[in-house]
């Protein structure tokens, strides 16, 4: 449902989400606009619901018709709770994944240009080539600004880890051990591309847009009930606004946790930069 771990670099399984559709005409909406709007509908209802407290005939606001529409309330604000609930411990679990293939990612690049190195001096070609792809990856995923080019369109046709495994292919070994190290380095970087294009298959299920559309439908409809039967005065009116900002930096929250590459909410470079210092040391 939501997207799962997304693309790897030529170099490093690494996810790149593209930012849920969420808007109409095959417009895509970002998660700040996402949330404004979200935040927007959702008070919105709250104040409807007031207008409508006034209009409404004082018999259908008794005591016992409040007590139905609290329990109407109540069931909308339970499915609610539970969808949110998912999407929140989804979409964690998305960028943990995110940030655990970082750093298994690294690893394996390091454990490459260690087993390159062991190979001996005919690798140092290899080994520049495998530092000077992590230095383009961290470039596409962490830019100093950000282009059309940068992120998961650029990183979906880089071919670094393709160039690297074909010269790794063409060392010429002159004993066992060099053939042993030469197997191991390419079992590597066939470990590395094959977790690549397994995370560019799951990448392609996002989340629908008429899932957040019901979602939204939902709170604006349960924050109307709360208009509906609240008093009229300025601490309610606070109370319910900042109730509905948290709804919507919970969406915030899921569509920027959602894309752990670009946003706000963004993994670390750690990894990546830490594998750079090792590799061809």
């Amino acid at each position: 449902m939501l997207r799962r771990l997304a693309l790897g670099s030529g170099l490093l399984p690494v996810a790149a989400f593209a930012q849920p559709a969420v808007g109409g005409g095959g417009a895509e909406m970002t998660s700040v606009s996402a949330a404004v709007v979200s935040g927007a509908c959702i008070f919105g209802g709250a104040l409807l619901g007031m207008v409508l407290g006034k209009v409404v005939p004082p018999e259908h606001l008794s005591s016992d018709s409040r007590d139905a529409i609290k329990i109407g309330a109540g069931m909308i604000s339970l499915m609610a709770a539970l969808v949110l609930g998912l999407l929140v411990s989804s979409a964690k679990n998305n960028f943990d994944a995110t940030n655990a293939a970082i750093t298994q990612g690294s690893a394996r690049v390091i454990l490459l240009d260690r087993v390159l190195a062991r190979y001996g001096a005919e690798s140092e070609d290899v080994r520049r080539d495998l530092r000077s792809g992590v230095e383009t990856n961290i470039a596409m995923l962490w830019p100093d600004e950000r282009s059309a080019d940068s992120g998961l369109v650029a990183l979906e046709h880089s071919t670094a880890m393709e160039r690297v495994l074909e010269k790794i292919r063409g060392l010429t070994p002159r004993s066992d051990a060099q053939r042993a190290l030469q197997l191991q380095a390419q079992q590597l970087g066939n470990d590395i591309l094959l977790s690549r294009w397994v995370q560019i298959e799951q990448a392609q299920t996002s989340l629908p847009a008429a899932f957040l559309w019901i979602l939204l439908f939902w709170l604006t409809m349960l924050y109307l009930t709360f208009g509906l039967i609240a008093p009229r005065n300025g601490t309610v009116t606070a109370v319910l606004f900042f109730g509905a900002l948290s709804l919507a930096t919970a969406v915030f929250l899921i569509l920027e946790m959602n894309d752990p590459t670009r946003g706000a909410i963004r993994i670390s470079s750690g990894p990546m930069r830490n594998a750079l210092e090792h590799v061809g040391q």
